[in-house]
């Protein structure tokens, strides 16, 4: 029997919708401190725009991934935030770094194996896609916005090689427990990005 899926599109709830703002607000003012105190010249609400989208284009883009995945094989799926991974998050600017669990996708449902294997690989996937094309429009531009796309660019590919790691709970560890070919491939292309996006 051939088991067929909904097809609708995303399904968001108010409390998710706050919970996403409230990330996106506090890890882009965490990325601004960051830039700010790296010694950038870029005025601080010029800063802030440019963090926001990196910050939607990795983090957001990576719990989305989850979310839409899960949400395709029915189940319930929704973003929440960690209060104190965000706390971390800007405490850890001040120093120059970003490192923290600001969020994560809770999913509800009948997932098998496959499927969570699946819904957890989406996520670093994604990163690894974005990390790709900003490396690729990187190498063709230059001035601020070749520098953002680079940093664009790490970012994704931290963030997937990270995300690879197979111990719980990463999703390295539950796309490891379904498919070792794929984890590999998965984290061969992570770490190649990565190795790009420091070295080129």
């Amino acid at each position: 029997m051939r088991t067929i899926y909904p097809s609708a599109g995303a399904r968001y709830s108010s409390v998710e919708l706050r919970h996403i703002a409230i990330s996106v607000l506090v890890l882009s003012v965490a990325f601004t401190i960051m830039f700010y105190r790296g010694g950038s010249d870029i005025g601080v609400f010029a800063l802030l725009g440019i963090s926001a989208v990196i910050v939607c284009a990795s983090f957001v883009a990576h719990e989305m991934a989850h979310k839409f995945v899960a949400q395709r094989y029915g189940a319930w799926a929704e973003y929440r935030m960690f209060p104190f991974g965000l706390m971390i998050a800007l405490f850890m600017s001040f120093f120059g770094i970003i490192f923290a669990a600001p969020g994560v996708v809770y999913i509800r449902g009948n997932i098998n194996t496959e499927m969570n294997g699946k819904i957890s690989a989406a996520g670093p996937a994604v990163n690894i896609v974005i990390g790709v094309i900003s490396v690729m429009l990187a190498l063709l531009t230059d001035g601020i916005i070749s520098s953002i796309l680079w940093i664009m660019a790490t970012i994704n590919a931290f963030f997937a090689v990270f995300n690879m790691i197979p111990v719980m709970p990463f999703d390295g560890s539950k796309v490891y427990k379904w498919n070792v070919y794929v984890y590999l491939m998965m984290l061969a292309a992570a770490v190649a990005l990565l190795a790009a996006a420091w070295f080129l």
